[in-house]
């Protein structure tokens, strides 16, 4: 595909204005024939075309199921209002905020079809994380669930238009009038953007990563399409919000693009996925490694049998986790590692082709390597830093990180790896989770998988503590079985059995739960500032 520039179809080029130079773009390639994509191209319009007005779509607990010719019919009014009632022109910024919904995903689509850019942000997110969000992205337009309003209000950001959904009101989204006839998308180009996607910011400011419409079909024709390998029955299900970009393709995207359904909870815990499965025949899992380890607990009594795809993500799933799943179900969870950055899974394996303990290799369409700090390919074997490239690339809005995340044209993720002889890429730490003490490099991974195969651990996490005399001590915190004994020496002495004595915890904490964003991603940074506390 030639990645040059398109005429845009935005009026407001607000987006377009703060791309990173054009030298700072990580390298796309486009090695697929399904990834040569048209000029023109609405994402929404490509998503929600062809299936039958008859089938389902969208299920919840709550009410009844959406069809296809449901949501098409709802998304086409949604953009009718925000254009005609609401004044929304191409390329405005729109912030969507409330629990994941039917409604939810049809304003994302709504704003899409419409040609704006979608700014989804959690439920769970405060004041101050969202005036950040809409000052950096200069968000004027906001529809937000009625039951999510207040934090939003009491961020009293300049000139931002609020517009509830789901409320009794008028000037409610959904009761202001629109015509019912079918809404004309956009004709958007390729590579104008649809979405800005922040990340967590757990390390500072949060960034911005903006994304095409060709990027959001991207991810379907090569993550969804090429490992997962959907059917239009399947029903997709997760713990992801839509804010998250794990939640938002395997919610939407990837169900859409092949015409399937997906059950949309507004509480995904593990506690709510395990009945769900079974009462909705959900077939394709979304979650996080500690969700499939909590499930793990109560699965007796919960009917799993329609259950032919697990996906795990957002973090490392330790090899102990993935052999208790395997064992207990007979399923073998999908591992895979994404990035806001590229959107979504860039490295995986399903099948006879999963290996537990890695995490697969590029999907087809994507191509990594390990590099040193200069950026030079190491030999297989020898841990570097974790660089990738393919049809997704890093455009932070208007950072200068973007010089670090990208370098010689490959996204640097942050991940430490190593490359296997075979091919295969096994995970060893993120970069700065590596614990230099006593001269020795120890991966706290490493360290929290075994703490992980001692029967009474729920949950472990592992960081480096300021030591005088190593330089950096290992300190492991753990969450126990209710029950279990506090004995931090007989824990330790197991780990003794599993791993080099070097490697091991100076100290054990316990601790009743770790921390964790809001969306499911471990906070280490926290508890090494509560080690240097100690």
């Amino acid at each position: 595909m030639d990645d040059r520039p398109i005429r845009s179809a935005h009026v407001d080029t607000f987006a377009r204005d703060h791309l990173p130079p054009r030298d700072q773009w990580p390298d796309l390639r486009f090695d697929l024939p399904e990834l040569h994509y048209p000029e023109r191209l609405n994402c929404a319009a490509d998503l929600l075309h062809g299936p039958p007005d008859d089938r389902p779509v969208f299920h919840t607990p709550q009410g009844p199921t959406w069809t296809y010719g449901d949501l098409r019919a709802r998304v086409d009014r949604l953009a009718h209002v925000l254009t005609t009632r609401l004044g929304i022109v191409p390329g405005n910024r729109v912030l969507l905020r409330g629990p994941t919904t039917p409604w939810l995903a049809a304003c994302w689509l709504a704003v899409l079809k419409a040609g704006a850019v979608a700014v989804t942000v959690l439920a769970q997110q405060r004041p101050h994380e969202l005036s950040t969000i809409c000052e950096i992205a200069r968000v004027r337009h906001a529809l937000c669930d009625i039951r999510a309003v207040d934090d939003l209000a009491k961020a009293e950001i300049p000139d931002l238009r609020i517009t509830t959904y789901g409320g009794d009101a008028p000037d409610d989204l959904l009761n202001l009038p629109a015509p019912g006839t079918p809404y004309r998308a956009v004709d958007t180009a390729a590579d104008d953007v649809a979405l800005i996607a922040f990340t967590s910011g757990t390390t500072g400011r949060p960034k911005g990563c903006m994304h095409f419409h060709r990027d959001v079909l991207a991810i379907a024709d090569t993550f969804s399409k090429h490992v997962l390998r959907p059917h239009s029955d399947d029903v997709f299900a997760g713990s992801p919000p839509l804010g998250f970009t794990f939640g938002l393709g395997g919610l939407v995207v990837f169900p859409l693009r092949a015409g399937a359904g997906a059950l949309l909870l507004e509480q995904a815990g593990p506690k709510q996925l395990l009945p769900a499965i079974a009462e909705h025949g959900v077939s394709v899992l979304f979650t996080a490694p500690t969700a499939y380890r909590a499930m793990l607990g109560d699965l007796d009594g919960h009917d799993l049998t329609s259950l032919r795809r697990c996906v795990s993500a957002g973090e490392n799933l330790p090899a102990a986790t993935w052999q208790a799943w395997h064992e207990r179900t007979g399923l073998r969870v999908i591992n895979g590692i994404g990035a806001t950055e590229l959107l979504h899974i860039f490295i995986s394996a399903a099948d006879e082709h999963i290996r537990p303990g890695t995490t697969g290799v590029p999907v087809p369409g994507w191509h990594a390597r390990v590099v040193d700090a200069e950026g030079r390919e190491l030999p297989d074997g020898e841990p570097g830093l974790l660089a990738v490239r393919g049809p997704v690339g890093c455009r932070y809005l208007a950072d200068p990180r973007q010089r670090e995340y990208v370098r010689d044209g490959w996204n640097i993720t942050g991940d430490t790896y190593v490359r296997e002889p075979d091919g295969y890429f096994r995970y060893v730490a993120r970069a700065d989770d590596m614990i230099i003490s006593a001269g020795y490099n120890i991966a706290g991974p490493e360290v929290e998988d075994a703490l992980l195969r001692h029967p009474d651990v729920v949950e472990a996490a592992v960081v480096g503590r300021p030591d005088e005399a190593r330089g950096m001590a290992v300190v492991a915190y753990t969450v126990l079985k209710e029950g279990a004994e506090r004995d931090a020496t007989a824990l330790r002495a197991f780990v003794m059995s599993e791993l080099a004595p070097y490697k091991c915890p100076r100290d054990i904490v316990f601790l009743d739960a770790l921390p964790r964003t809001a969306t499911g991603k471990l906070q280490r940074f926290r508890l090494r500032t509560e080690g240097d506390r100690q």
